[in-house]
């Protein structure tokens, strides 16, 4: 059976296409490069073709009918998807990077300190790391020109393999400095809402209190105390963990740390972990903190570029030196308190 789809009536689909992103048959002629006339032709003959108006003419813009606004969904759901296999399929020019996208917090705190090894381990391999934390799945990376992508988050990817590399503990961490200044908080039930340093996503669609409230509810089974839970909005924000972390540096208050992220500080003394969890805390570590509901992983599509699986192999060897690391840590601060 012949297709629909001739020459003629591909050409009027995109021309429909550019006058209704553009809401206009001028902005879409010059899109296209040809004459605001030719514009207007193509989409009255796919008009005629369809035997309906796709548009009601305005002295101001054009106007989506019912069919229209239904072609133009359909449309560009289409063309992303045409765009994005072509970009997959299209090599890469030789000798480009390697694009991996990472959440900034770990990039900066974690990854980056530790690129040099990987450097040293792969000298042909040009790794391009991009800071960025908004979600991602196969068009956007394609789209995007990113081999692979690192998140903070619970996984569940559709459209991409999820390669977990390293889990994440949650412990609050203050300054000694701000903890002298606070005498009256010996432990999680003497918080309130103001000493709190929150990070408002810790990742893409996470609840703004999403970490500190687990916390809280292993912290204090018996519930929050009224202040908390009446105030838990109070206290100071911010987009990215590290900053909540560098505030809590600064002695501004108590921030939710990501071991990854602050095993460096606690060893160092900058930072402390002053309270302890119940005996017998679900999802509790040996070493005192809490098993976040998040943890870092590598995503990239099934495709994946030369160098992914590289860079892969690479993290998790990282990962599990640093998990020796970070434990040990973790447990001299949990008998620091005890």
């Amino acid at each position: 059976m012949a297709s629909a789809l001739n020459p003629s009536l591909l050409s009027w689909l995109r021309c429909f296409d550019a006058a209704a992103r553009e809401r206009s048959f001028t902005q879409a002629a010059a899109t296209l490069c040809i004459t605001q006339g030719a514009v207007s032709q193509q989409v009255k003959q796919l008009e005629q073709w369809l035997r309906r108006p796709l548009f009601l003419r305005s002295p101001r813009a054009l106007v989506f009918t019912p069919e229209g606004l239904h072609l133009h969904g359909v449309l560009r759901e289409s063309f992303d998807a045409v765009e994005a296999a072509l970009l997959q399929l299209r090599a890469p020019a030789e000798g480009a990077p390697l694009a991996l996208s990472c959440a900034p917090s770990f990039a900066m705190g974690w990854l980056t300190p530790r690129l040099g090894d990987f450097f040293r381990r792969h000298p042909g391999l040009e790794l391009r790391v991009v800071g960025e934390f908004e979600s991602v799945d196969r068009a956007r990376m394609a789209q995007r020109g990113l081999a692979a992508a690192l998140r903070y988050d619970p996984g569940g990817y559709a459209d991409l393999l999820d390669n977990p590399f390293l889990d994440e503990w949650l412990l609050p961490v203050a300054s000694p400095a701000w903890l002298a200044a606070h005498p009256e908080v010996r432990s999680a039930a003497d918080l309130a809402p103001e000493h709190l340093l929150h990070d408002d996503q810790a990742w893409d669609g996470a609840d703004p209190y999403e970490e500190w409230r687990q916390w809280l509810q292993a912290a204090l089974p018996g519930g929050l105390p009224a202040r908390l839970a009446q105030g838990l909005p109070l206290g100071r924000h911010f987009n990215l963990t590290q900053l909540a972390q560098a505030a809590a540096l600064a002695g501004q208050g108590v921030a939710m740390g990501r071991a990854a992220l602050v095993v460096d500080e606690l060893a160092a003394g900058r930072l402390v972990a002053p309270f302890a969890l119940p005996a017998g805390t679900a999802d509790a570590g040996r070493h005192g903190a809490l098993r976040a509901r998040a943890g870092y992983r590598l995503v990239a599509p099934a495709e994946a570029a030369a160098g992914v699986a590289e860079v892969l192999a690479w993290l998790r060897t990282q990962a599990a030196a640093f998990v020796l690391q970070r434990d040990a840590v973790l447990a001299g601060a949990a008998a620091t308190r005890s």
